[in-house]
């Protein structure tokens, strides 16, 4: 596990998996590791030895609906890799574990007790020289049945607006330039929106500042003084957004994981859900100092 104060054992090291390989790579559905990528291409070209590879846009979205996966798909995608819902998953992926978190979250939105992230996620396993495989495994499937769906960690529509009128405060955790406007989306990624700006009242605390250069997550205290000196602390409801959910996931994590917010909820709506609505209040520019 990796040594903190945090509220929750939720978080391992690349050495605790890299101990762990021979499990991994067993039939055994004990334990399972999944990468979880926006694409597939750099699971094929190396992954750690025994990770199932888990393409974020195909596999753990609702290809009709903009939506998670049913609970039936869920199920239907866990069981036919070798997961249990007694299997103990550790999740790693690209971007510092962007879609990872977003997939832990989704694991718990459908009652996975242990389920944990790798520490700095793909990058840094590749940048510390651990052991790659081009191989993918074949486990045998299992029966795999869901709990949930568990609606206290997800907002809604509804909620958004409910926050905005009661003053519960909302986390923009997008890039400054996408908070005031400025674009709608990250360089190279997809414009999902027809309008720039944010939710009136959110604060913007990107995602980025919750992690350090290695892509590890900053310490218990180091959050707490992130997210407490803009106010947000463990008193009062949090509704964490960006542009698609993946990105408010690292935020949820960091609070409702880490610190241990219980009352954080991931908005994964986000920007591309609100900044395409008619009649939605939206506000540009920067925040006041």
């Amino acid at each position: 596990m990796v040594e903190d104060s945090y509220a929750k054992d939720v978080l391992v090291s690349a050495d605790w998996v890299e101990a762990r390989l021979d499990e991994f790579q067993s039939d055994d559905p004990e334990h399972r590791l999944v990468e979880v990528d926006v694409d597939t291409d750099a699971y094929d070209e190396g992954h750690a030895p025994g990770a199932i590879g888990f393409n974020w846009e195909t596999q753990l979205q609702d290809q009709t609906e903009r939506d998670i996966l049913s609970k039936a798909d869920f199920e239907d995608l866990l069981g036919s890799h070798g997961i249990s819902e007694d299997s103990t998953v550790v999740l790693y992926g690209d971007n510092s574990n962007w879609f990872a978190a977003y997939t832990y979250w989704q694991f718990k939105y459908y009652g996975h007790d242990d389920v944990r992230l790798m520490d700095g996620g793909r990058d840094y396993w590749l940048e510390n020289d651990y052991p790659l495989t081009d191989e993918a495994p074949d486990f045998s499937a299992v029966d795999y049945e869901a709990g949930g769906p568990f609606e206290t960690i997800r907002a809604y529509r509804d909620d958004v607006e409910n926050a905005i009128e009661k003053g519960i405060p909302l986390v923009d955790v997008r890039s400054p330039e996408e908070f005031s406007g400025e674009i709608l989306a990250p360089p190279g990624l997809q414009e999902t929106a027809q309008r720039g700006g944010h939710i009136p009242g959110a604060e913007n605390i990107s995602w980025a500042a919750t992690t350090n250069d290695d892509g590890t997550f900053k310490s218990k205290d180091e959050l707490e003084e992130l997210y407490n000196s803009e106010g947000i602390d463990d008193s009062q409801s949090v509704v964490a957004y960006c542009r698609i959910g993946e990105r408010s996931s690292v935020a949820w994590f960091a609070l409702h994981e880490l610190l241990g917010y219980d009352d954080c909820v991931n908005y994964d709506g986000s920007w591309t859900e609100w900044g395409n609505l008619v009649g939605a209040p939206v506000e540009t520019g920067q925040a006041d100092d």
